[in-house]
């Protein structure tokens, strides 16, 4: 675990990991255009997917299977890995642990809701109620990633400022 959170810190990391969440982020446009309308991804209630699934047509059901079993998940994987290194990149060493695992708690949960949509999408189960949980922890745990991955990083410009600014 430690080797792990040591290499999503390094800049070369940083760099990948940010182009891919970028890329991968970008490749869901064509999926939801496919759709007419939102992914499932957007129903935060396993009653709005199920009624989201309804209102899909076969083929838009294999698109959107084909969409959540690939791109969505090199997405999470992407931008957890992202965030949680930008994070632990600019957080204090001893924080470094802390601030990195809600964005690798987020790609938990993403995944776990990802299964959900691929099985019932595939039409193998209905476990679309578990979408009241997943999705909105989800979204809570990638929000909170960004919020410290972004904080980090401005408070480590605002350090090197203050820094420079006292050299003169």
């Amino acid at each position: 675990m430690k080797w792990m959170m040591g290499s999503l810190v390094r800049t070369p990391v940083l760099i990948i990991t940010g182009i891919l969440t970028l890329l991968v982020g970008a490749s869901f446009a064509p999926v939801q255009a496919a759709m007419d309308g939102p992914l499932l991804d957007m129903a935060f209630t396993g009653e709005a997917a199920r009624e989201r699934l309804s209102g899909l047509s076969a083929e838009q059901r294999y698109l959107h299977f084909l969409g959540t079993v690939i791109n969505d998940t090199l997405f999470p994987l992407a931008y957890g890995a992202f965030f949680a290194g930008l994070a632990g990149r600019f957080a204090p060493q001893q924080w470094r642990v802390w601030v990195m695992l809600p964005a690798l708690l987020a790609v938990i949960a993403d995944l776990a809701e990802n299964t959900t949509q691929a099985l019932a999408l595939y039409g193998a189960a209905d476990l679309l109620t578990l979408k009241s949980i997943l999705t909105p922890l989800k979204f809570g745990l990638v929000g909170l990633s960004l919020l410290l991955a972004v904080g980090f990083v401005i408070f480590a410009v605002a350090r090197r400022l203050s820094a420079a600014q006292r050299q003169r």
